[in-house]
């Protein structure tokens, strides 16, 4: 296996941390990466993990300077762009954090996680449609990505399909792992109960 290739495992590995594990677990991963890359002369990953560091550590515009250094070294680093945007949202830039999605999307378009995130703003600010519409897509790509159901339910529920909805967030609890924190299994049950309740008094 490829440096390239271990260092993109790491990738999954760290995002999977960042949605479901704990920050101390992301921010191992992140060192590990970037020790990685520096030992093997990587600058654009060098600079990725640098990016996903300031980011754990909520240093938004520290971080976008490593996305973009990044992106300048790989232009086709769909991540880049998507963390990069990430970063604007929670800076409050969020019109051009959706040209950053998009420009990551066009970069790497079989890349679910910038479509899922793409998705998860649309559903924050209002657009619940597109964001249903980019959740599938990132589920076309990724039929397993439990995080993805999770966000297409509430975009569901903000629409009012109640049966939609339940039915996500039983896919949810479906693809979790079995050692996945039991706290996250059971909001899910009980937001499940909430909406066949709500479903019940139509």
């Amino acid at each position: 296996m490829s440096k390239k290739s271990d260092l993109c495992a790491l990738r999954i590995k760290l995002d999977q941390a960042i949605t479901y594990g704990t920050k101390k677990e992301a921010l191992l991963l992140a060192k590990d990466g970037l020790k990685q890359a520096k030992k093997n002369n990587l600058p654009g990953e060098t600079a990725y993990f640098k990016g996903q560091i300031e980011i754990l550590k909520k240093r938004y515009t520290c971080a976008i300077e490593y996305f973009d250094a990044a992106i300048k070294y790989n232009f086709k680093d769909g991540a880049a762009y998507n963390d990069r945007a990430l970063c604007m949202v929670e800076l409050g830039i969020i019109d051009e954090s959706l040209i950053y999605f998009d420009k990551g999307i066009s970069v790497e378009p079989d890349y679910a996680t910038i479509y899922h995130n793409k998705g998860w703003l649309l559903n924050n600010i209002g657009c619940h449609r597109g964001a249903i519409a980019c959740f599938r897509k990132a589920l076309a790509l990724e039929p397993d990505r439990p995080v993805t159901y999770d966000n297409l339910a509430d975009a569901l529920y903000n629409l009012f399909d109640y049966k939609g909805a339940v039915e996500a967030y039983k896919k949810v609890l479906e693809l979790l792992k079995p050692g996945c924190c039991r706290a996250i299994k059971k909001a899910i049950r009980e937001k499940i109960k909430i909406i066949e309740k709500a479903a019940n008094s139509k």
